[in-house]
C-alpha cells in the first residue's frame, strides 16, 4: 500500500517537474517575449498572458465595446506589446480597431496555421497555444492596409456589390420578358442599354403596339425596326409585368446607392495626400489608352485620382484599366514594403507554383487556393489581353498557344502583378516595346534554341537567305511527313550540314525547323 502511494506521489511530482520544465525552458527562442493569445468568439473572448505577468493569466471578455476597453487596459497593465487573435468571421474587427488605436502590434493569423495538437479543446486552452506560438515567433502575420484603405476598401466592394445586384435586376427582366415571349433580348444587345429602358419603360407605362414600341429605337442599334417590332409580339401576363415593374424598381434603387457611392469615394480619395512625383507628372500626363467605357463606372475622373496619391499611372499597362487599378489599390493599398520583393506578392496573391513535395518527388505543381480580390482582377485582365496588339498581348498569345488559357492567365497575371509592383514600389512608368519587338525576340530565341541543338547533334548551323525556285519542294518528315510546304520566293534557311561533310546539304527553312526539328530536303544540293 505505501508503494503504491509513493508511486502516484512520484508519478506526480515528475508531471509537475516536466511541466514547469516545458514553461520555463521551452527550447524555442523568445521572439516576443511582451506576448499575448486571443481566442476571438461572438459572445466573449478569451485572454491570455504569461504567467509571471498576473495572477490570473487567463481571463473572460465580453463582446460589448466598454469590455474591449477593458481588455486592452488589462493588457497594458499586464505589460502587454503585442497581440496574436485569429480571424474569426468579422467578429475580430471590433477588436482589432481597438487594439489598434491603443497602439499595441496585433497579429492577425490565419485559422489554418494555427491547429492545437490533438485532444481536448477549449476556448481556455486554444488562447493559451496562440500565446505559445506567438511568444516563439511561430505565428505569420496577415496583411491589414492602413486604416485609410481600409475605408476605401469598404465603399469600393459595396459599390461592387451594388453592381453585381443591378447585374441581377436586369437577367430577371430579361426572364421574365422571355416567359411572356418577348423576345427583345434576341435584337438587342442589352437590355440595360438606351433603347430597352426605353422600351420597358414604355410598357410598364401601358404601351402594348409592336409599331410604336419600335418607334424607340436608337439609331446605334443594328437591328430594323421591322425586327424589334416583331420581336415585342408576345401574350402580356401581368403577374410577369409585375416582376419587370419589380426589378426595375430595384435597378432605379441600386443606380441611386452607386451614385451615393461614387459621391463617397471621390471624397475619400481628396482625402488622401499627393504623391510626390504627381507634380512632375502633370507637366507632362500620360497619354491615355482608348479603352472600352464601362456603364458602371464612377461619374468622376477616377484615373487621375488614382494617379494623384500613387504617383502612376497603372491604366498604362495594358489589360489594366481604372476599374482594376481602383481594385488593385483598395485591396493591396500604396505601401509595397509591407513584401519584401515582387515574389513574395505574387505568392501572396496566389499567383505562384505551391510545390508539393514528398519523398523527393512533386506530388504538385498548382497555385495555391486562396480568395484575393487583387489576384481576380489581375486574372480578368489578363484575359482581356487574347487581342491586344501590345508586348503582353504577343506575350499572352504565345503562352495561351503553348500552355492552355487557364495556365497562360494565371501567367500573365503574375506577370502583370510583378509590374504594378515595380510601378508602385519604385515609381517606374510602363514603356509597352510593341508586339512586333515580341515576335522577333522570340523568333531569336527560337533559333538560338536550334543551333544549340544542333550543335548537340555535331552538325554545323548557318543562318543562310536564299532565293527559291519555282520547282523546288519541301517534304517534311516524322509528323510532318507526306506535308509539302507552301512555295515563296525568298526565304531563310537554317544549314545543318555535318562538320566533315559538304556544304550546301541539308537545308531546312527555319519556319519549318522551329516547328519540327526532323525536316528533309527533297533535292540533294542548292547552289550557293
Amino acid at each position: 500500500m505505501r508503494t503504491e502511494i509513493s508511486a502516484q506521489v512520484s508519478r506526480r511530482a515528475k508531471k509537475e517537474l516536466a511541466r514547469r520544465l516545458r514553461s520555463s525552458d521551452p527550447g524555442l527562442e523568445v521572439v516576443h517575449p511582451d506576448a499575448a493569445g486571443i481566442d476571438v468568439g461572438n459572445a466573449s473572448h478569451y485572454v491570455a498572458v504569461r504567467p509571471d505577468r498576473d495572477p490570473e493569466p487567463v481571463r473572460r471578455f465580453a463582446w460589448f465595446t466598454a469590455d474591449l476597453y477593458r481588455l486592452a487596459e488589462w493588457l497594458r497593465s499586464c505589460g502587454v506589446k503585442t497581440v496574436a487573435m485569429q480571424s474569426t468571421g468579422v467578429y475580430w474587427i471590433p477588436l482589432y480597431d481597438i487594439l489598434e488605436e491603443r497602439g499595441f502590434e496585433v497579429f492577425l493569423v490565419n485559422a489554418r496555421h494555427t491547429k492545437n495538437l490533438p485532444g481536448r479543446k477549449s476556448d481556455v486552452q486554444e488562447s493559451q497555444w496562440l500565446l505559445k506560438l506567438h511568444t516563439h515567433g511561430l505565428l505569420n502575420n496577415s496583411f491589414q492596409p492602413a486604416s485609410d484603405i481600409r475605408v476605401l476598401r469598404t465603399y469600393w466592394r459595396l459599390r461592387a456589390e451594388h453592381a453585381t445586384g443591378m447585374a441581377t435586376c436586369i437577367q430577371r427582366m430579361q426572364k421574365a420578358l422571355t416567359q411572356m415571349n418577348i423576345q427583345l433580348a434576341n435584337v438587342i444587345s442589352d437590355l440595360s442599354g438606351t433603347t430597352g429602358q426605353a422600351i420597358v419603360r414604355a410598357i410598364l407605362n401601358g404601351e402594348r403596339d409592336p409599331q410604336k414600341l419600335a418607334e424607340l429605337r436608337d439609331r446605334r442599334i443594328h437591328a430594323t425596326k421591322e425586327e424589334i417590332a416583331k420581336s415585342l409580339q408576345g401574350n402580356w401576363r401581368p403577374e410577369l409585368l409585375f416582376i419587370v415593374r419589380q426589378q426595375l424598381e430595384m435597378y432605379e434603387a441600386y443606380q441611386r446607392q452607386i451614385a451615393e457611392c461614387d459621391l463617397q469615394l471621390r471624397e475619400h480619395l481628396a482625402s488622401f495626400a499627393s504623391a510626390p512625383s504627381t507634380s512632375v507628372d502633370r507637366c507632362n500626363p500620360p497619354q491615355s489608352k482608348k479603352s472600352k467605357r464601362y456603364r458602371y463606372m464612377p461619374q468622376f475622373p477616377l484615373s487621375n485620382e488614382l494617379m494623384r496619391i500613387s504617383g502612376v499611372d497603372l491604366s498604362q499597362i495594358d489589360g489594366v484599366d481604372a476599374m482594376t487599378a481602383q481594385t488593385l489599390i483598395s485591396e493591396v493599398g500604396l505601401d509595397m514594403n509591407r513584401w519584401k520583393t515582387e515574389s513574395h506578392f505574387a505568392s501572396w496573391l496566389g499567383l505562384c507554383p505551391d510545390n508539393r513535395i514528398s519523398g523527393d518527388k512533386v506530388l504538385s505543381r498548382g497555385t495555391r487556393r486562396v480568395i484575393n480580390r487583387a489576384a481576380t482582377a489581375l486574372r480578368i485582365a489578363a484575359s482581356t489581353l487574347i487581342r491586344s496588339k501590345t508586348y503582353l498581348g504577343a506575350q499572352y498569345r504565345r503562352l495561351r498557344a503553348k500552355l492552355g488559357a487557364p495556365k497562360a492567365i494565371t501567367a500573365m497575371a503574375h506577370r502583370l502583378a510583378r509590374l504594378v509592383y515595380r510601378m508602385l514600389k519604385y515609381g517606374q512608368k510602363y514603356v509597352d516595346k510593341g508586339a512586333d519587338y515580341y515576335e522577333q525576340r522570340s523568333r531569336k530565341q527560337q533559333i538560338d534554341f536550334v543551333k544549340k541543338k544542333a550543335a548537340q547533334l555535331g552538325l554545323r548551323s548557318r543562318l543562310l537567305s536564299l532565293d527559291l525556285h519555282p520547282e523546288w519542294s519541301f517534304w517534311g518528315v516524322g509528323a510532318m511527313k507526306g506535308c509539302a510546304t507552301s512555295h515563296a520566293a525568298h526565304a531563310e534557311y537554317i544549314d545543318f550540314s555535318p562538320f566533315s561533310g559538304d556544304i550546301g546539304k541539308g537545308f531546312i527553312p527555319i519556319d519549318l525547323a522551329l516547328d519540327s526539328p526532323t525536316v528533309a530536303l527533297r533535292n540533294e544540293r542548292f547552289p550557293m
